[in-house]
């Protein structure tokens, strides 16, 4: 297949495209530098975004269409810094509506990177594609109107899915180096109440679930991508102590988070029980479905 990606060099797009790459497809990784872009076969650069780029020009037979372009949401929460966690997103979709619109021949599908946010917060519920109503706190207002901009791409006729992304476990970059830091420094312990909630999924399997719901015709809207197997936050630290040798003792409060980190601590301190149940439905065979294989499969 010809695959058009948006934000192709991130933790997701990088593992993606070399998945990809490996099954035979070629890839056309859109960016705004495509000269400092190493040349390797069945990856095609390609500049946008330029007043007079016309991307389309080298796009033909395109069968699949993902975006995962947007602004990093692991800063502080400014004013100014939600303003451009939520345009560039909206922006991103834009963009990749307008070349949609602009191809003679459209693609089967598109995806749009989306994420858990979506429901809000709670310890108690839990949380499926099923759910149709967005919470009320900013990263749910974020995602509900970055997934109401995709949904225009249906109005072309092209199958559309949201990508719903839990916390990436990889070994190399996203949240999992983050938190283990601290154990690795002997200051690892439960972080806030312990009792909030972490929808995670392995970086493999998120790739191939990807991958799955391309092929998958049957598939379209949300698609939660998370392990079946939430963990509360306080179970997560003690399993990722364990497997890397190191002590879980010394909790972090919630207010010296609040401080540190202001608004943006609702990461960390909140979450939602989500659970994959339309990839549970469609089949899709989860390779690390528990958080201590999943762990251990990263040599951490």
């Amino acid at each position: 297949m010809n695959i058009v990606i948006c934000g192709g060099t991130g933790l997701i797009g990088s593992s993606l495209v070399d998945s990809l790459v490996k099954d035979k497809h070629h890839i056309y990784i859109l960016t705004r530098n495509p000269q400092n872009k190493k040349k390797i076969d069945n990856i095609t650069y390609i500049k946008w975004l330029g007043s007079d780029d016309t991307p389309e020009q080298h796009l033909e037979n395109i069968d699949v269409i993902i975006n995962l372009a947007g602004e990093t949401i692991n800063s502080r929460w400014t004013t100014d810094q939600k303003q451009r966690i939520l345009n560039s997103r909206i922006t991103a979709t834009r963009n990749c509506i307008s070349l949609i619109e602009r191809l003679k021949k459209k693609p089967a599908v598109f995806l749009n990177a989306s994420a858990v946010g979506f429901y809000g917060t709670s310890l108690s519920s839990i949380f499926t594609e099923e759910q149709d109503e967005a919470g009320t706190d900013f990263l749910a207002t974020v995602v509900e109107e970055w997934e109401q901009e995709a949904k225009k791409v249906e109005l072309l006729g092209v199958r559309t899915v949201f990508l719903r992304f839990g916390v990436i476990l990889a070994k190399d970059g996203g949240a999992l180096s983050k938190m283990i830091l601290p154990y690795k420094l002997f200051a690892g312990g439960t972080i806030g109440s312990g009792q909030q909630w972490l929808s995670w999924i392995h970086i493999e399997d998120a790739v191939n679930l990807i991958k799955f719901a391309i092929e998958n015709g049957e598939i379209s809207g949300p698609l939660n991508i998370t392990a079946p197997h939430p963990m509360r936050m306080k179970e997560f630290g003690k399993t990722l102590g364990a497997i890397i040798h190191k002590p879980h003792w010394l909790p972090t409060p919630s207010f010296a988070l609040k401080l540190l980190l202001g608004e943006m601590s609702v990461l960390v301190l909140e979450g939602q029980n989500v659970v994959p149940k339309k990839a549970i439905d469609h089949g899709f065979q989860f390779k690390y479905p528990n958080l201590n294989e999943a762990l251990k499969s990263l040599n951490l």
